[in-house]
Protein backbone atom coordinates (compact mmCIF):
# COMPACT_ATOMS: atom_id res chain seq x y z
CA UNK A 1 0.00 0.00 0.00
CA UNK A 2 2.05 3.15 -1.38
CA UNK A 3 -0.08 5.41 0.66
CA UNK A 4 0.23 4.14 3.83
CA UNK A 5 3.85 3.32 2.89
CA UNK A 6 4.98 6.60 2.29
CA UNK A 7 2.81 8.36 5.26
CA UNK A 8 4.44 6.18 8.04
CA UNK A 9 7.97 6.90 6.33
CA UNK A 10 7.80 10.54 6.66
CA UNK A 11 4.85 10.62 9.65
CA UNK A 12 4.45 7.51 11.12
CA UNK A 13 6.98 7.96 13.74
CA UNK A 14 5.75 11.78 15.33
CA UNK A 15 2.04 10.71 14.68
CA UNK A 16 2.75 8.06 16.46
CA UNK A 17 4.54 9.51 19.65
CA UNK A 18 2.22 12.40 19.68
CA UNK A 19 -0.50 9.89 19.78
CA UNK A 20 0.83 8.37 22.59
CA UNK A 21 1.83 12.00 24.48
CA UNK A 22 -1.40 13.35 23.58
CA UNK A 23 -3.74 10.57 24.52
CA UNK A 24 -1.79 8.79 27.16
CA UNK A 25 -2.06 5.73 26.03
CA UNK A 26 1.72 3.42 25.38
CA UNK A 27 4.19 4.34 22.64
CA UNK A 28 4.00 0.78 21.46
CA UNK A 29 0.46 0.44 21.22
CA UNK A 30 0.43 3.78 19.01
CA UNK A 31 2.72 2.29 16.81
CA UNK A 32 0.84 -0.14 15.78
CA UNK A 33 -2.73 1.96 15.72
CA UNK A 34 -1.21 4.88 13.57
CA UNK A 35 -1.13 1.65 10.67
CA UNK A 36 -4.20 0.16 11.12
CA UNK A 37 -6.43 3.87 11.07
CA UNK A 38 -4.40 5.52 7.63
CA UNK A 39 -6.20 2.17 5.58
CA UNK A 40 -9.26 2.37 7.00
CA UNK A 41 -9.31 6.55 6.26
CA UNK A 42 -8.19 5.90 3.00
CA UNK A 43 -10.91 2.75 2.82
CA UNK A 44 -13.98 5.72 3.52
CA UNK A 45 -12.26 8.04 0.93
CA UNK A 46 -12.58 5.47 -1.67
CA UNK A 47 -16.29 4.54 -0.66
CA UNK A 48 -16.89 7.84 -0.77
CA UNK A 49 -15.23 8.17 -4.47
CA UNK A 50 -17.13 5.29 -5.49
CA UNK A 51 -20.43 6.26 -4.42
CA UNK A 52 -20.80 10.28 -4.48
CA UNK A 53 -19.18 11.16 -7.58
CA UNK A 54 -15.35 10.33 -7.91
CA UNK A 55 -12.29 12.10 -7.88
CA UNK A 56 -14.29 15.58 -7.04
CA UNK A 57 -15.72 14.28 -4.17
CA UNK A 58 -12.27 13.79 -2.98
CA UNK A 59 -11.31 17.00 -4.02
CA UNK A 60 -14.10 18.59 -2.50
CA UNK A 61 -13.26 16.63 1.11
CA UNK A 62 -9.55 17.74 0.74
CA UNK A 63 -10.59 21.42 0.26
CA UNK A 64 -12.70 21.13 3.19
CA UNK A 65 -11.24 19.27 5.93
CA UNK A 66 -7.54 18.44 4.63
CA UNK A 67 -4.43 21.35 5.47
CA UNK A 68 -1.38 20.49 5.05
CA UNK A 69 -0.43 23.03 7.60
CA UNK A 70 -1.22 20.20 10.16
CA UNK A 71 2.04 18.38 8.90
CA UNK A 72 4.21 21.31 10.19
CA UNK A 73 2.88 20.86 13.57
CA UNK A 74 2.02 17.29 14.08
CA UNK A 75 1.79 17.31 17.59
CA UNK A 76 -0.28 20.61 18.43
CA UNK A 77 -2.92 18.68 16.14
CA UNK A 78 -3.18 15.86 17.90
CA UNK A 79 -2.94 17.68 21.41
CA UNK A 80 -5.91 19.98 20.26
CA UNK A 81 -8.30 17.15 18.57
CA UNK A 82 -7.40 15.11 21.55
CA UNK A 83 -9.63 17.58 24.01
CA UNK A 84 -12.48 17.79 21.58
CA UNK A 85 -15.97 15.79 21.74
CA UNK A 86 -14.61 12.61 19.61
CA UNK A 87 -16.83 11.46 16.27
CA UNK A 88 -15.05 7.85 14.95
CA UNK A 89 -17.49 8.41 12.30
CA UNK A 90 -15.89 11.38 10.88
CA UNK A 91 -19.21 13.05 10.37
CA UNK A 92 -20.16 9.99 7.75
CA UNK A 93 -17.11 8.93 6.30
CA UNK A 94 -16.83 6.11 7.89
CA UNK A 95 -19.94 5.39 8.93
CA UNK A 96 -20.60 2.61 11.59
CA UNK A 97 -16.90 1.21 10.69
CA UNK A 98 -15.44 4.28 12.55
CA UNK A 99 -17.14 3.21 16.01
CA UNK A 100 -16.53 -0.31 14.85
CA UNK A 101 -13.15 -0.07 14.61
CA UNK A 102 -13.05 1.98 17.96
CA UNK A 103 -14.01 -0.66 19.89
CA UNK A 104 -11.90 -3.45 18.57
CA UNK A 105 -8.95 -0.51 19.45
CA UNK A 106 -9.90 -0.26 22.66
CA UNK A 107 -10.51 -4.18 23.11
CA UNK A 108 -6.98 -5.02 21.50
CA UNK A 109 -5.08 -2.49 23.44
CA UNK A 110 -7.46 -2.46 26.71
CA UNK A 111 -8.10 1.15 26.52
CA UNK A 112 -10.38 3.37 27.67
CA UNK A 113 -13.65 3.62 25.21
CA UNK A 114 -13.55 7.46 25.50
CA UNK A 115 -9.78 7.59 25.37
CA UNK A 116 -10.11 5.21 21.63
CA UNK A 117 -12.79 7.06 20.72
CA UNK A 118 -10.55 9.86 20.22
CA UNK A 119 -7.93 7.90 17.81
CA UNK A 120 -9.52 8.22 14.25
CA UNK A 121 -10.77 11.81 14.63
CA UNK A 122 -6.90 12.55 16.39
CA UNK A 123 -5.37 10.75 12.77
CA UNK A 124 -7.48 11.86 10.77
CA UNK A 125 -6.64 15.10 9.98
CA UNK A 126 -2.91 14.35 9.10
CA UNK A 127 -4.00 11.97 6.76
CA UNK A 128 -5.78 14.76 4.70
CA UNK A 129 -3.05 16.93 5.24
CA UNK A 130 -1.10 14.18 3.41
CA UNK A 131 -3.02 13.57 0.89
CA UNK A 132 -3.53 17.42 0.00
CA UNK A 133 -0.12 18.42 0.28
CA UNK A 134 0.43 15.52 -2.10
CA UNK A 135 -2.27 16.68 -4.53
CA UNK A 136 -0.58 19.94 -4.70
CA UNK A 137 3.18 18.89 -5.07
CA UNK A 138 2.27 15.74 -7.24
CA UNK A 139 2.76 16.33 -10.90
CA UNK A 140 -0.37 14.29 -11.31
CA UNK A 141 -2.05 16.31 -8.39
CA UNK A 142 -5.85 15.20 -7.90
CA UNK A 143 -6.01 12.45 -10.68
CA UNK A 144 -2.56 11.06 -9.28
CA UNK A 145 -4.16 10.74 -5.78
CA UNK A 146 -7.32 9.48 -6.96
CA UNK A 147 -5.97 6.65 -8.38
CA UNK A 148 -3.74 5.88 -5.61
CA UNK A 149 -6.40 5.62 -3.20
CA UNK A 150 -8.80 3.56 -5.94
CA UNK A 151 -5.65 1.33 -5.73
CA UNK A 152 -4.79 1.31 -2.28
CA UNK A 153 -8.22 1.61 -0.23
CA UNK A 154 -9.88 -1.47 -0.55
CA UNK A 155 -13.24 -1.00 0.82
CA UNK A 156 -13.07 -3.67 3.39
CA UNK A 157 -12.12 -1.13 6.16
CA UNK A 158 -12.68 -3.41 9.15
CA UNK A 159 -11.29 -6.19 8.09
CA UNK A 160 -8.11 -3.97 6.81
CA UNK A 161 -7.95 -2.45 10.49
CA UNK A 162 -8.23 -6.29 11.69
CA UNK A 163 -5.87 -7.58 10.02
CA UNK A 164 -3.14 -5.15 11.07
CA UNK A 165 -4.28 -4.99 14.83
CA UNK A 166 -4.66 -9.03 15.08
CA UNK A 167 -1.73 -9.80 13.03
CA UNK A 168 -0.82 -13.51 14.33
CA UNK A 169 -4.20 -14.53 15.15
CA UNK A 170 -4.99 -16.23 11.63
CA UNK A 171 -4.69 -15.40 7.77
CA UNK A 172 -7.28 -12.95 6.34
CA UNK A 173 -9.13 -14.94 3.84
CA UNK A 174 -11.45 -11.80 2.54
CA UNK A 175 -14.88 -10.97 3.07
CA UNK A 176 -15.86 -11.94 7.14
CA UNK A 177 -12.45 -13.62 7.51
CA UNK A 178 -10.53 -12.21 10.00
CA UNK A 179 -13.01 -9.98 11.19
CA UNK A 180 -15.80 -12.80 11.70
CA UNK A 181 -13.56 -14.85 13.94
CA UNK A 182 -12.23 -11.89 15.69
CA UNK A 183 -15.86 -10.17 16.57
CA UNK A 184 -16.71 -13.67 17.73
CA UNK A 185 -14.05 -13.91 20.60
CA UNK A 186 -14.62 -10.20 21.56
CA UNK A 187 -18.38 -10.42 21.58
CA UNK A 188 -19.14 -14.01 22.72
CA UNK A 189 -19.54 -15.53 19.00
CA UNK A 190 -22.65 -12.77 18.38
CA UNK A 191 -20.15 -11.94 15.40
CA UNK A 192 -20.77 -12.14 11.67
CA UNK A 193 -18.37 -13.85 9.19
Amino acid sequence: MALLDEFMQMFGGQASKSLASGLGIDKSAAAQIVPAVVPMILGGLKRQMETQGGAPRLDHILNKYGSDSVLDDITGAITNRSGQAADASLGGLLGDSGHQATGLIAQRFKLDPSVAAKIIPALAPLILGYLTRQKNTSSDGLGGIASMIDRDGDGSILDDVAGMLFQGSGSQTGGGGILGKLLGGLFGGRGQG
